[in-house]
């Protein structure tokens, strides 16, 4: 049966002159656009092109590519388009797992961790080059953790009061859960923030690296393997097969290259104000700083 798709259009404001410019770059790259509506959220507009283009078909695989490519060059540049498919959106059951740091949340945890052992600016560095995918994400980590070495157990309570969750994710995670959907994140952080933060918004799923700890202090050592690039796309099949829920209606959002595996392993994936090989990689970008955006791009209506 051929594939159909709807084109998702978002931005703080959407004008008629940036609707017309999206209508345009459809129809000319054979769209037909079956039905349109606008929504209004708190943060952002949006419009929903459902479209009457059948996609996929023989040799037109790079039709959704270059169609994805010339809706990035078209409206204002706090807009964006996104081609999303129809078996995402009108799936009555959907799995949205998603990045935590600088994506479910607002800062990097080893970097406010590192300023109380005097060590952000090195970990900052680091972070910010594991994250446009220049370092390995396991060697990195081990070398930012090391420099942790000493500080006390205390230190992680104090950093979980400082967390700030992105805008838009309690919305995301309320409203996605209120309409029977399963919801998940997947961390290179750590365990010992991430629990109480799943535990407090009803994550369905959660998994992050464990800081190891003796004798009340942190020993400067990851417990375990380290959850990587490869883990967060294992851990979006595994929990999604075990919710019931097929691959075609996933949706993986992150920032950096450490989620790269997990956005091409979902049916969508959402680079969120990320780097831009990120970015260039995704199927949808958001370049808000409105988290709950994704429940636009994933056809979710709250009950």
């Amino acid at each position: 049966m051929p594939s159909t798709y709807s084109a998702v259009s978002y931005g703080q404001s959407l004008s008629p002159a940036d609707l017309a410019q999206i209508r345009a770059a459809l129809t000319n790259h054979g769209c037909t656009i079956a039905s349109e509506r606008r929504e209004t959220h708190p943060g952002f507009a949006a419009a929903i092109f459902e479209l009457g283009w059948l996609a996929m078909n023989g040799g037109d695989a790079n039709r959704l590519v270059l169609l994805r490519q010339a809706l990035s060059e078209v409206g204002p540049l706090e807009a964006s388009t996104a081609v999303v498919p129809d078996s995402l959106l009108r799936a009555p059951r959907k799995f949205i797992i998603m990045d935590v740091d600088s994506t479910l949340i607002q800062q990097e945890v080893i970097e406010l961790l590192a300023s109380h052992a005097g060590t952000e600016a090195e970990v900052a560095k680091v972070t910010e080059a594991a994250m446009r995918g220049e370092l390995d994400f396991a060697q990195s980590l081990h070398h930012r953790v090391a420099t942790l070495a000493g500080l006390p157990e205390s230190v992680l309570a104090e950093v979980g009061a400082k967390i700030k969750l992105s805008i838009g994710a309690e919305r995301l995670i309320a409203q996605a859960k209120a309409a029977g959907h399963v919801v998940a994140a997947v961390s290179g952080g750590f365990a010992q923030i991430l629990a109480p933060l799943a535990q407090q918004l009803g994550l369905d799923y959660a998994l992050a690296n464990e800081l190891e700890i003796r004798d009340g202090r942190l020993t400067g050592k990851v417990a375990g393997t380290v959850v990587d690039r490869a883990a967060k796309a294992e851990h979006l099949r595994k929990w999604s097969a075990e919710a019931g829920i097929a691959a075609e209606a996933t949706v993986a959002i992150g920032d950096g290259a450490n989620d790269l595996d997990m956005m091409e392993a979902a049916a969508l994936g959402v680079a969120f104000n990320a780097k831009p090989a990120v970015r260039a990689a995704a199927d949808a970008q958001i370049n808000l700083p409105n988290l709950d955006v994704a429940l636009v791009l994933a056809g979710i209506v709250a009950t």
